[in-house]
């Protein structure tokens, strides 16, 4: 009874190894494809912060500026527009400086001008896109200049392009890593088991009815060790928005959905096609090759 006992506590031992070994795995897998999805969202939200001020001529009326900026709001490349009068902007220069602009004026009329600020939708923030929406606003009378910082938009997008290169690079290498983790991990199942799988050949199974049971295991290893590190990072998402409430500014939980259920998927699919693949070695295998 106490051999029996001690082989089932083994059994249970090398089950749970292996358990926490996939899920490990395909919790680094998930960190790693929830900073991609993070990284796509915060490029994104750099880039709609990319926008035009737009300066009015003085004696515009405002009746034209609505308009205009009714027809910005229409165009497919704008995200928002935020029409910025001339006590307005009055307004945020004070406040910007800590006094009263107009005291040092006297007498003299407000010199600063009406504008509409404009944010772009990521994919037109770029210098290609915004000079020929740039030349466009130009032919309106009623605007005297576009304003946006060329440069800056150069450099964002360079940044950005070169992260996301960076990032592909390193979640091709970190796939292949997890796939022959896994695939080592339940290997080295299989193989504490392989003098079960020449019993069965010894007694007439047929490879089809060998496989069965353990397919099955391998699958639920997969599926198991899956839920463990969608929990896992579930805890790990409740943890940062807890100490960083703006990273929810840019989750996207269709996205974090879409990333735990594709954890899922794949931990069945490494589970029962690494065990197949493992017990192909053993049901062909010699009996001297068993001890090697």
């Amino acid at each position: 009874m106490s051999e029996k006992s001690s082989s089932k506590r083994r059994v249970a031992g090398s089950y749970f190894m292996s358990l926490m070994s996939i899920a490990l795995v395909l919790f680094l897998l998930g960190v790693f494809a929830l900073l991609i999805m993070h990284a796509k969202k915060l490029s994104n939200h750099l880039k709609e912060n990319i926008g035009f001020e737009i300066v009015m001529n003085s004696n515009v009326k405002e009746a034209n500026i609505l308009r205009l900026q009714k027809e910005l709001d229409a165009m497919p490349a704008v995200k928002s527009t935020e029409y910025i009068t001339k006590e307005e902007a009055i307004r945020r220069l004070s406040d910007d400086l800590g006094e009263d602009f107009l005291q040092w004026l006297g007498n003299e009329e407000n010199p600063l001008l009406p504008s509409i600020d404009v944010r772009f939708n990521a994919a037109w923030a770029n210098n290609d896109s915004l000079n020929v929406i740039e030349s466009q606003l130009l032919g309106n009378a009623d605007i005297k200049e576009v304003y946006y910082q060329k440069s800056l938009v150069d450099l964002i997008n360079q940044n950005v392009r070169r992260i996301g290169f960076a990032l592909m690079i390193a979640s091709v290498i970190l796939l292949i890593i997890a796939v022959t983790l896994i695939r080592n991990t339940i290997r080295l199942s299989i193989y504490s088991k392989r003098f079960l799988v020449r019993s069965m050949q010894l007694v007439g199974a047929t490879a089809s009815y060998i496989r069965r049971p353990f397919i099955k295991s391998g699958i639920s290893q997969g599926f198991f060790g899956a839920l463990l590190a969608d929990a896992f990072l579930a805890l790990l998402l409740y943890g940062l928005n807890k100490r960083i409430p703006e990273m929810s500014a840019i989750q996207d939980y269709k996205i974090i959905i879409g990333i735990f259920i594709g954890i899922i998927i794949l931990g069945i699919l490494l589970g029962g096609l690494s065990t197949h693949s493992a017990l192909r070695k053993y049901l062909n295998a010699d009996v001297d090759r068993l001890y090697a």
